[in-house]
């Protein structure tokens, strides 16, 4: 496979420029879906996936002011160039195959103000639902509004969901939650995401859930494990005692670890 970044931060940066009413809402669906006769002001991230010619679901088509200020910082810090260099990367890694190229386009979603997108679930879809996505040979790497942006936090982000979209296209979609760590164990080991200091950290709870329910394919407990039992609650899930974000800490950690491909 092999990855081409599809540049969209100036065209989305126009579509901001413009009057927030219908006409730009419109113009977004446009670019989103083409010349389609439906159009739903209601459109979900999940339903635009299923439908698209521009995979730009992520972004919250009205958003206001400091949403235009923050997609502005990722063109002041050339975030698509970088993204170019980490491809280049990757794909000399791959090597010339006969497989499919793969459209990288960035996403920068609305978690502040712009009541657009649910931090958490829409974490969630961006990492392990993206059937929609690989069908149509994209890449999507997530940028949230509520982000301070840097070089090196770009670069990290754009490696880890290409290599994201290698499993998928290696391994297919997760099922159980040992198959959801073990994806995110690769993706940590092939982008080098080792940044979190775990030093202190305790994880007897966590690894209690996941040898509990490692074998389950229940949403509720899958999120739980990565999210926390905060985000559950925001939603009205179910909870299992997880802390906030301590699966991801959790994976971070097996991912130093030279028998975590072994994890039962």
């Amino acid at each position: 496979m092999k990855f081409i970044l599809t540049p969209i931060l100036e065209k989305m940066e126009q579509l901001y420029l413009m009057p927030r009413n219908r006409s730009r809402f419109d113009a977004y669906l446009f670019m989103l879906q083409g010349n389609k006769k439906s159009r739903d002001a209601s459109v979900s991230i999940e339903a635009a996936q299923k439908d698209m010619v521009l995979p730009i679901a992520g972004y919250n088509p009205m958003g206001n002011d400091f949403t235009l200020q923050q997609l502005r910082k990722l063109i002041r810090l050339e975030a698509e160039n970088i993204a170019t260099e980490e491809i280049t990367k990757i794909n000399s890694q791959l090597g010339k195959t006969k497989e499919p190229k793969f459209d990288v386009v960035i996403n920068m979603a609305d978690d502040i103000g712009g009541s657009w997108s649910n931090r958490t679930t829409t974490d969630f879809t961006s990492k392990f639902d993206i059937a929609p996505l690989i069908k149509r040979n994209f890449c999507t790497p997530y940028f949230w509004t509520g982000e301070t942006f840097n070089p090196d936090m770009i670069r990290q982000k754009i490696r880890e969901y290409l290599w994201r979209t290698v499993h998928w296209t290696q391994k297919g979609k997760p099922i159980t939650l040992k198959d959801h760590v073990h994806q995110e164990i690769f993706v940590r080991r092939k982008s080098e995401s080792y940044s979190t200091d775990q030093t202190n950290y305790d994880f007897t709870h966590i690894k209690k859930i996941y040898s509990e329910y490692r074998l389950s394919e229940n949403y509720n407990v899958i999120f739980n494990f990565f999210y926390g039992d905060e985000s559950s609650k925001q939603l009205n899930y179910p909870t299992y005692g997880a802390g906030v974000d301590e699966g991801h800490l959790f994976i971070t950690h097996l991912s130093k670890l030279d028998n975590a491909s072994k994890l039962n």
